[in-house]
């Protein structure tokens, strides 16, 4: 169900929202929060869409707001998304024109569930500093994206410079499991200290400077970037022991390989995080992310410049290689152990239809005392089991018997 409301009010809106509420139902009851997404007009649909994906993980009022011209006439023209067409939650589309479009929080406040979270999302470009920004000061959790800005690293920068607890980033949301698979390699044996990093990635990625400088501050070792393609992300990571090297390389975006010494080499699937993905881990936790903040602040500043490429590191030793990972990727998906651990886990789809005749003739089986299949075979097994047993116990009997008889005399 969509609604538009052209050149109308927050009072206007309000009451369509109660009255919808009262025609439908209570929509907002199961709501956990209230979203905020600033956004261009160009891009709302698609950011819309991921919104709607994740909050059906977790419902919510989504308010977007949209400065779509800020010359002209002052007017807000608003939309109402209900049912399917806004998945979990309701969507409350605001345009705003004119000088309105500078006052985005008088339009945002009035339509705020009561006693809930409150977050705020810009997808693209962020305010340069949050801490005086009108919609940032009234949310409990702010999330950037410093790879969509228009320069990542600056915006990582700015972010650090400014950081107050309730930022968080989704460009180190996209490397939880990059973070995941490394800490469990070294939650095994042997237990050594790990005395260098090295992570190859893009330098128009910032999650691979988030990710070396979680390395850096987590590990307290110093941490080596080396460059790859641009838009290819975080490629490769190499932690250094004295017993070897821990190397975690995905050199085409969707399968990576680790290796450690001591243990057979792996194939993962390591694919890229959507949008909507990413924002559902965001909204499941509303605390502050203590160890993004350490790393945004602290890590961030240990990183030096890069200087070498990942093809001239793994020439040189110094990173792994990533022909030699595609390589073992293939070696790896070609061994039938891994097409029988693929197949332990895949399980054949559920059928689309059940068959009722099928289930109505059970039915009137177990109605008339009839045994089933199952309890036909175990009685058959219950069966075998206690001739067995009964046989067992007459040999025994009569091993006994023989041994009670008296024995006759020679010659008798």
């Amino acid at each position: 169900m969509i609604i538009d409301l052209p050149k109308t009010s927050t009072v206007a809106v309000s009451k369509k929202l109660v009255a919808l509420r009262n025609d439908v139902g209570a929509m907002t009851l199961g709501r956990v929060l209230t979203l905020i997404i600033v956004v261009e007009d160009h891009e709302a649909e698609e950011i819309i869409e991921a919104a709607n994906d994740a909050s059906r993980q977790h419902p919510c009022r989504i308010i977007v707001v949209v400065a779509a011209n800020r010359r002209g006439a002052t007017r807000l023209d608003a939309q109402i998304r209900l049912g399917g067409d806004a998945g979990a939650s309701e969507i409350i589309v605001m345009r705003l024109y004119g000088t309105l479009a500078s006052h985005e929080q008088s339009v945002v406040v009035p339509l705020l569930l009561a006693d809930s979270p409150v977050v705020a999302w810009w997808p693209r470009e962020a305010p340069v500093d949050m801490r005086v920004d009108p919609i940032a000061q009234m949310v409990q959790r702010r999330i950037t994206d410093a790879a969509e800005s228009r320069n990542p690293k600056a915006m990582l920068k700015r972010l650090a410079d400014h950081y107050q607890p309730g930022d968080t980033d989704l460009a180190w949301t996209r490397i939880t499991r990059w973070r995941g698979l490394l800490a469990a390699a070294l939650d095994g044996p042997p237990y050594e200290v790990v005395t260098e990093a090295v992570v190859a990635g893009a330098l128009d990625s910032p999650s691979s400077e988030l990710l070396a400088a979680w390395l850096g501050v987590t590990l307290k070792v110093p941490v080596r970037r080396v460059r790859t393609a641009a838009g290819t992300g975080v490629v490769s990571v190499r932690l250094s022991r004295s017993s070897g090297h821990i190397d975690l390389v995905r050199p085409d975006g969707t399968i990576a390989t680790l290796s450690q010494p001591g243990q057979p080499d792996r194939r993962i699937s390591l694919k890229r995080r959507g949008l909507a993905e990413c924002l559902a881990d965001e909204l499941r936790r509303l605390d502050d992310d203590d160890t993004y903040s350490r790393t945004l602040t602290k890590g961030l500043q240990t990183l030096k410049t890069v200087r070498l490429t990942a093809s001239e590191a793994a020439a040189r030793g110094q990173a792994p290689s990533t022909k030699q990972a595609r390589r073992l990727a293939a070696k790896l998906g070609r061994s039938p152990l891994s097409k029988e651990a693929a197949e332990m886990v895949t399980a054949k789809p559920p059928p689309d239809r059940g068959d009722t005749v099928a289930v109505k003739k059970a039915t009137a089986r177990k109605v008339a005392g009839a045994p089933t299949e199952r309890e036909r075979v175990v009685g058959r097994r219950a069966t075998t089991k206690s001739a067995r047993a009964a046989v067992k116990q007459a040999e025994a009997e009569d091993t006994a018997a023989k041994g009670r008889r008296p024995s006759r005399a020679p010659g008798a």
